[in-house]
């Protein structure tokens, strides 16, 4: 019996409109209802989360969010951290130069100073904008060695990173979790912090096992906690390749995959059950 549900947000339960639909929110708050737990499991930092969390009263001592691709789980009411991983200004300096290299630019999140760019971009505009954060432009190289960076991100033209990504020295994916989240957006994590990590964390403070949690995505940065949830469900408009690892595909975004992905696999086998 299903007892967790984390969803990403980006592609599976927002729609094109980056909306949650109603169908959508009333088959979380059946769940919610029933006693399943519902987490938000995005890459976004937990700005970009609080509208969705406040929109699906997600925001008491009792709620989780996992934010930064799994590197942060909290819990929503407290911002009490249960989970925690960072890189460093060292890891920003390193992987700026890399940047360089490739041809793409670099953001990343610090502690300290918010959403941070070497150089204003298009694409960090976007983060900017989704997120609702101010970007400050910032110098990588002038990073202090301790600073605490949650995520870097490599961001450019969907074909540019493409090509970025043919490039990426190997040894960046011994050293860092590598993940691609949208078509201009490649994401650098501590080497221990994916979304599986943040989900089975979660799972354990809740006492759950593997078999107990569904996970919904579409994208690369998904792949982990499909791979660790006892039902994966990939949306229609998933990756060919998340799609394959699968026990279940939901329809696409844009026609409630979220909402009929939870209707078939947990609101159904509770009303078996009772």
């Amino acid at each position: 019996m299903i007892k967790l549900i984390a969803l990403d947000m980006d592609g599976t339960l927002l729609n094109d409109e980056k909306k949650i639909t109603p169908r959508t929110y009333q088959a979380i708050q059946q769940a919610k209802q029933a006693g399943v737990k519902v987490v938000l499991a995005s890459g976004r930092p937990l700005e970009g989360l609080r509208p969705y969390l406040e929109q699906l009263e997600l925001t008491s001592e009792q709620d989780f969010v996992i934010s930064y691709n799994g590197s942060l789980v909290q819990r929503v009411g407290s911002g009490e951290v249960i989970h925690k991983t960072t890189l460093s200004g060292s890891d920003g300096t390193e992987l700026a130069k890399v940047a360089e290299q490739l041809g793409v630019f670099i953001h990343a999140f610090s502690a300290e100073h918010g959403l941070i760019t070497q150089q204003h971009n298009p694409w960090t505009d976007i983060e900017s904008s989704i997120n609702g954060m101010d970007v400050s432009e910032v110098d990588f190289a002038s990073l202090k060695a301790n600073d605490a960076l949650t995520k870097i991100m490599f961001v450019a033209e969907e074909s540019v990173l493409d090509n970025a990504i043919a490039n990426l020295p190997a040894s960046l994916r011994e050293q860092y979790t590598v993940v691609r989240s949208a078509p201009f957006f490649l994401e650098f994590l501590h080497i221990e912090s994916n979304k599986g990590v943040g989900v089975e964390q979660l799972a354990n403070i809740l006492g759950l096992q593997a078999s107990q949690v569904m996970c919904a995505g579409d994208a690369d940065n998904d792949r982990h906690m499909l791979q660790y949830a006892g039902l994966a469900v990939a949306m229609g408009n998933a990756d060919e390749d998340i799609k394959a690892m699968a026990n279940y595909i939901a329809p696409s975004n844009k026609e409630d995959g979220v909402a009929v992905a939870i209707e078939e696999n947990v609101l159904k086998a509770l009303c078996t059950e009772q």
